[in-house]
């Protein structure tokens, strides 16, 4: 491919988070019947593994309602039209796509809008509803309706929809996106007066409270999550600009809306007392651009947030919209990916939206499949969950069947569900070729299975195969070797 010649390929690294979210939000799911939508869902997904993604951030609870069976909130009218009405036939969105990725080795992250319970559309609220049952716990504000954040009982709800949701689901996280106090409307109010009387813990200034209330609920979805099952991750995708500049000496050269001020939104604190597993600031600004430019952004959460793993928020549309500074013919995709991978505190990206990589626009999803994402990636490690490996794969062995020539092996032995293989990695190498696991190139397959069929052809070549067994949050056990002649 042409950007290859133009030196554009890089060194694929081995581990690296490679997202795209799948939103509701915009109505996309709203008219077809479960088996059209299943039939969609599959066909997005086959498209995205084709391009390399490994992860499925999936939005599953956009304003109090459920795209999975709750016991608490309604069925989400993004799902059926209709809050509260069931999908007929019965099934489970959520269970479906947990299911349809990780066959492909993917992960799925479960989106949730924390304190957003009714968005500017919808029209009618389901009778069971959490509105309908504590309407003092909300304020209305600009056509939308808030859990208010200042409650600690809307803390302790919240709380219980992510119980339901990690004790249910085999999901691989937990996801907020940038939606914590809503957007600010100038000279609109929102009023929680009342909650700052009753609950204002001492703050004089709304701010800090506002932001104390934000941290509480992160430091307690993060515990909440952790003593459920600590293999489960908690991240967040927040606005792409902490503070400006002109607000604090350590904000960004940037000019525009600030999580820290208008969101209450304190992400540095987050990822610095390790409140969240992961975060994706949404660096959705093309490279250039006046108020926020992404060749600022990007050095500014590389050098600020590297205490915990690091992904880029990419636009799409946005990135394929705006010409390259120094070579005008072409986007901007190259330039943000190479900058990206320039900085070793960033561990990947996240692809908004998933549909405009599917139906590639600007060609996009082709060049993530040919150059950025050309050979596969193990996620990033999480040492400061787990950092031990599992044990070594047993009796691996090629054996002949009705199938062909297939390369089988047993999973090691584990006490524990943090020490049990969950996936592996099967590399191919040249009979007198040095085995070097960190190149990802040699990497034939990540799979759940414990065999791979094997490319037989005359069986007068000889290779090596390695096979490693990964745990639940990706640590790589010692490899176990084969030769065979295929």
């Amino acid at each position: 491919m042409a950007c290859v010649m133009l030196g554009y390929a890089q060194p694929s690294p081995k581990r690296e988070f490679r997202g795209a979210w799948i939103q509701c939000v915009n109505g996309q799911f709203i008219g077809m019947s479960p088996a059209e939508l299943r039939q969609t869902l599959v066909a997005q997904l086959n498209t995205l593994q084709q391009a390399g993604i490994n992860a499925i951030i999936y939005q599953v609870r956009p304003e109090a309602d459920a795209l999975y069976k709750s016991s608490y909130e309604p069925w989400s009218r993004f799902l059926t039209g209709e809050q509260g009405l069931a999908p007929s036939p019965m099934w489970d969105p959520l269970q479906f796509m947990i299911d349809e990725c990780h066959k492909r080795g993917m992960e799925l992250h479960a989106w949730i809008n924390p304190y957003r319970a009714k968005t500017k559309g919808t029209k009618k609220l389901a009778g069971h509803h959490p509105s309908k049952f504590y309407p003092d716990r909300f304020i209305a504000y600009e056509g939308q309706l808030y859990f208010d954040p200042g409650l600690p009982e809307n803390r302790k709800y919240i709380c219980k929809i992510i119980t339901e949701i990690v004790t249910n689901y085999d999901v691989d996280a937990i996801h907020m996106d940038d939606y914590f106090y809503p957007y600010p409307v100038k000279g609109v109010h929102f009023n929680d007066d009342a909650s700052f009387a009753q609950y204002g813990r001492g703050f004089t200034d709304r701010g800090d409270w506002r932001r104390n209330n934000v941290n509480l609920l992160i430091k307690e979805v993060h515990e909440t999550v952790r003593a459920l099952k600590p293999w489960v991750k908690f991240g967040v995708s927040p606005f792409g600009i902490w503070r400006n500049a002109k607000s604090s000496p350590e904000g960004s050269q940037t000019n525009g809306l600030q999580n820290y001020d208008d969101l209450y939104a304190d992400v540095l604190l987050w990822v610095n007392k390790g409140w969240v597993d992961y975060n994706i600031p949404q660096i959705y600004w093309e490279i250039g651009h006046p108020a926020a430019d992404y060749a600022q952004l990007l050095p500014w959460w590389a050098e600020k947030a590297a205490n915990r793993p690091l992904f880029i928020g990419q636009d799409v549309m946005r990135t394929v919209k705006a010409a390259d500074l120094q070579n005008p013919a072409t986007h901007q995709q190259h330039t943000k990916m190479q900058m990206q991978r320039n900085y070793q505190s960033v561990k990947g990206s996240c692809q908004w939206p998933a549909s405009a990589v599917v139906e590639n626009a600007g060609n996009y999803r082709e060049v993530l499949k040919s150059v950025y994402h050309r050979y596969p990636a193990l996620q990033p490690e999480f040492p400061f969950i787990d950092d031990k490996a599992p044990g070594k794969v047993r009796k691996l062995k090629d054996v002949w069947t009705k199938d062909g020539l297939i390369l089988f092996w047993t999973a090691p032995k584990a006490k524990t569900e943090m020490d049990r293989a969950h996936q592996y990695v099967v590399y191919r190498f040249d009979a007198k070729e040095k085995v070097n696991l960190n190149d990802a190139s040699k990497i034939v397959a990540i799979t759940r299975n414990t065999f791979y069929k094997l490319p037989y052809a005359d069986g007068s070549t000889k290779y090596r195969y390695v096979v490693t067994a990964l745990d639940r949050l990706h640590n790589e056990s010692k490899a176990a070797k084969k030769k065979v002649k295929l």
